[in-house]
């Protein structure tokens, strides 16, 4: 699976790391609760329960109406950018684990020849 923030380029690699750590945060409780407010996991989904999404990490991206705006906000470009992820660096346990497999999980997105 191709990294999101390599199909857009004014993503910085810096801005990626720190929008999923964010979500990290926002998964184990560590972010603030308006933030955490925003992501809804497929998961915790009662439609859901009996799908193979539910066991996975995978956020529910939300439907926006505005391109520029909508896609923007938090809700919906967290969970695109986390969805993304492979689910070896979303199953992570621990922040220094997570850390750990997102830098190499983008090493090999940036240099696939390696």
């Amino acid at each position: 699976m191709n990294c999101i923030c390599c199909e857009f380029p004014q993503i910085s690699t810096v801005q990626c790391i720190n929008r999923r750590l964010l979500v990290f945060h926002c998964r184990y409780d560590m972010a603030p609760e308006y933030m955490a407010r925003d992501l809804q996991w497929a998961a915790d989904t009662d439609s859901r329960q009996r799908l193979r999404s539910s066991s996975s990490q995978q956020l529910i991206v939300p439907r926006t109406r505005l391109f520029i705006v909508g896609d923007r906000a938090f809700g919906a470009a967290a969970a695109c950018i986390w969805n993304s992820l492979p689910p070896s660096v979303t199953s992570a346990a621990t922040l220094n684990s997570f850390k750990k497999h997102l830098k190499t999980h983008l090493f090999h997105c940036s240099y696939p020849s390696l």
